[in-house]
């Protein structure tokens, strides 16, 4: 696909730095920011880097592009709580965690930021805006 990734991994605050400044040193066409708690902690200064070195920012979930961040694909909390409730109350029954099965996400949410995508230059085609499952504007 002539997609080539590199890595910049953050460990602690201070290292956002470096990270930036390898972003600078050699820039790509866009990030995809890996959401933990560091990251969601200082998504605010990876979004402020990423508009002012004009830089697309995909991340996982869609309380960041409401942030500013470009766009999201994943899951959404709000589809977890039911089922979180579902295996308290078995446990809570007497089912062992282990005999319990193992779920994943059925559906991906994708949001769209227009208005970061127009502070980009960027123009999101409309064939995509009507995918998304929320669209800022």
């Amino acid at each position: 696909m002539g997609v080539t990734i590199q890595p910049l991994g953050v460990r602690e605050p201070a290292e956002f730095e470096s990270a930036f400044s390898a972003v600078t040193s050699n820039p790509p066409d866009a990030i995809v920011m890996v959401t933990d708690a560091l990251t969601m902690l200082n998504r605010k200064l990876a979004i402020t880097f990423a508009i002012s070195n004009r830089l697309p920012l995909a991340v996982e979930f869609s309380n960041i592009v409401r942030d500013g961040a470009l766009m999201s694909y994943g899951w959404n909390f709000k589809d977890f709580y039911p089922r979180v409730v579902y295996y308290v109350d078995r446990i809570l029954k007497g089912d062992k965690p282990s005999d319990l099965p193992i779920e994943g996400p059925t559906h991906f949410h994708l949001v769209i930021n227009l208005k970061t995508a127009a502070v980009l230059g960027l123009t999101i085609p409309n064939s995509i805006v009507a995918l998304a499952d929320e669209v800022i504007e």
